[in-house]
């Protein structure tokens, strides 16, 4: 992985009751992400590049497997060029012995024809599934079997019916038998033992001579007709035991996938959890504004806390009302690039109006000493919570978060605000007495208006990046579509109870995010065919292969859960698999 110039910036606390979160920031090089403070590189992350620089990141190791059915393809592959070394050594041999071989020599040479048809054909296999694995299928195993079969039972007439030459044929039948169409193997095996068949019969009953170089001369019919069934009987207990060995090793691998899959969605639990003790770490605990009074509003007891600022319960000085109310640290009102930020989340979120987006009733005067934001203070929790203790959501509760979410991205584009950084901990549920609880999108910190150059994030890629779109993570212009994208990730986590991508190692987050497509959704969890197709419009690569907005979105995936999604829709998403397949690198 090369080291690309930039600077991280750490994200998170909060309270869970209240739903609002701060900013906290740390600056590091790459290069020194080992000398961070023990779990801080853990957070969620802004990856902040310089200007000018370009993200170079490369593809460590060969193809990853992702699945139980990807790992016994990738053993298939493989085995198959274990075989292909195997078999050119053979041919190669009795290439060179069979002109010193005695025997039938139209025979011999039919046999000598048939080795070299199939080293040519299963060298050129060899070669393709090398350059691309997904060359690896049916369409060119079957011609392959049937030269392999010829080319052997070529071999079986030279040496002779009843000679050990059959043995040669198990071999190949036993491999065959391994791989996973059970249709190919079942042909193989037909095919391997109706050629026995047919050649010891035409042999037993004169209508051919045996011109092998085993010639059983003295052997009664009786005797013949035993060796025959014995050879069959070895034939069919070969592919037998080849079908049984490729269940077991299939049920292995599926058990293995399981553990894997549960050992990865601990590690992403307590991930999240740890986040949660960070963000909760000042909770309850006075400040040094508390009691005072910034415009309308007496703070009181501290939300969160970090390094560029604090969250306090407030109430209003006329009405009670309560708040909660944002403020940056003093020694972070020097740098006028965080002040500017600051002031522009409070334009941003105070210019949208929808049921779905945090509220915000009063913002402090662009030249006020203190800058502040007071929103309104919100009963619940938010989604990272809720994740936390049930793992993954029912489908009904799916589709309400991301029916009203999907909204909420689109009021934010109307009034010209992209958020960039959608994630479970910026979803908050917020319940009302009296009435239905109601998702409501957070922390509009690292916004971006439309209508604006964003010369204060141009070049960087700014978000979470579990949860963050390939634009963002290249550093590149975004959209709405954008939005859609973290949107999709976190239904994807909500319906499977893993991450879309996850782990440590920024770095190596990101460049999934941008090279990698996630495990296929309903092989995590049971989710039908038309959910996978409209998760993966959700998470293109390309925002212009993505929904138009967060409300298409939703009308597309509440089609998909019900059932009724559009034959276009069902196309699209199809077109989309084939272009990014489910749990495959893309370089």
């Amino acid at each position: 992985m090369k080291s690309v110039p930039s600077r991280v910036t750490y994200w998170g606390f909060g309270h869970q009751r209240t739903g609002y979160f701060c900013i906290l920031v740390a600056v590091a090089s790459p290069d020194d992400s080992a000398r961070l403070r023990p779990g801080l590189e853990t957070g969620p992350t802004t990856v902040t590049q310089s200007a000018g620089s370009k993200a170079q990141l490369t593809l460590v190791g060969e193809q990853t497997v992702t699945t139980a059915p990807e790992a016994m393809r990738a053993d298939e592959i493989s085995r198959s060029v274990l075989f292909h070394r195997v078999i050119m050594f053979v041919v190669a041999g009795l290439l060179v012995a069979l002109p010193f071989l005695q025997g039938d020599a139209t025979a011999k040479w039919v046999f000598a024809a048939g080795l070299a048809l199939y080293a040519a054909s299963f060298s050129w296999f060899i070669a393709a599934i090398k350059r691309d694995p997904a060359q690896y299928r049916d369409g060119y195993l079957y011609p392959l079997g049937l030269v392999g079969a010829a080319a052997a039972y070529a071999g079986v007439f030279y040496c002779g019916v009843f000679s050990p030459a059959p043995a040669v044929v198990v071999l190949a039948l036993y491999m065959n038998s391994l791989v996973g169409s059970s249709g190919y193997a079942l042909f193989v095996y037909v095919l391997c033992a109706g050629m026995q068949a047919a050649l010891a019969t035409l042999v037993m009953t004169g209508v051919i001579v045996e011109r092998g170089l085993v010639v059983p001369e003295d052997w009664a019919l009786q005797s013949q007709f035993i060796t025959q069934a014995l050879i069959q009987g070895t034939l069919l207990a070969t592919y037998m035991i080849g079908r049984l060995s490729r269940r077991s090793t299939s049920e292995a691998f599926a058990r293995l996938e399981i553990a894997a899959r549960d050992v990865a969605q601990r590690d992403a639990l307590l991930h999240e959890a740890r986040l949660e003790l960070e963000r909760a770490a000042w909770v309850g605990n006075p400040g040094r504004f508390t009691d005072q009074t910034l415009g309308s509003f007496k703070l009181r007891h501290i939300l969160g806390r970090g390094a560029m600022g604090e969250v306090y319960e407030a109430t209003h000085v006329d009405t009670g009302e309560c708040a909660a109310v944002k403020l940056l640290h003093r020694n972070v009102l020097a740098d006028p690039e965080h002040v500017a930020r600051f002031a522009r989340e409070a334009k941003a979120v105070a210019n949208i109006r929808s049921p779905f987006v945090v509220g915000v009733l009063e913002v402090s005067l662009e030249d006020a000493a203190m800058p502040y934001m007071a929103m309104e203070q919100l009963d619940g929790h938010h989604l990272g919570v809720e994740l936390q203790n049930r793992r993954c959501l029912p489908m009904r509760e799916v589709i309400e978060l991301v029916e009203q979410v999907g909204q909420g991205i689109d009021a934010a584009a109307a009034a010209g605000v992209i958020h960039r950084d959608l994630k479970p901990q910026n979803l908050f549920c917020a319940q009302t007495r009296g009435e239905a609880s109601v998702w409501k999108i957070l922390d509009f910190g690292v916004s971006k208006l439309a209508d604006q150059s964003g010369v204060l994030t141009q070049g960087q890629a700014i978000g979470t990046p579990s949860y963050m779109s390939p634009e963002q993570a290249r550093g590149q212009a975004v959209d709405r579509r954008t939005d859609v994208y973290s949107l999709g990730a976190i239904a994807y986590r909500a319906l499977t109870g893993h991450p879309a991508f996850s782990g440590n190692d920024v770095p190596m987050i990101l460049h999934d995010v941008v090279y990698r497509v996630p495990v296929r959704p309903s092989a995590l969890a049971d989710l039908s065919d038309d959910i996978d197709g409209v998760l993966a419009i959700a998470l293109a690569k390309r925002r212009e292969e993505r929904y138009d907005g967060g409300r298409a979105f939703a009308d597309a995936f509440v089609a998909a859960a019900r059932g009724s999604l559009s034959e276009e829709l069902r196309d699209r998403g199809a077109r989309m698999i084939a272009r990014y397949p489910w749990g495959r690198n893309l370089i």
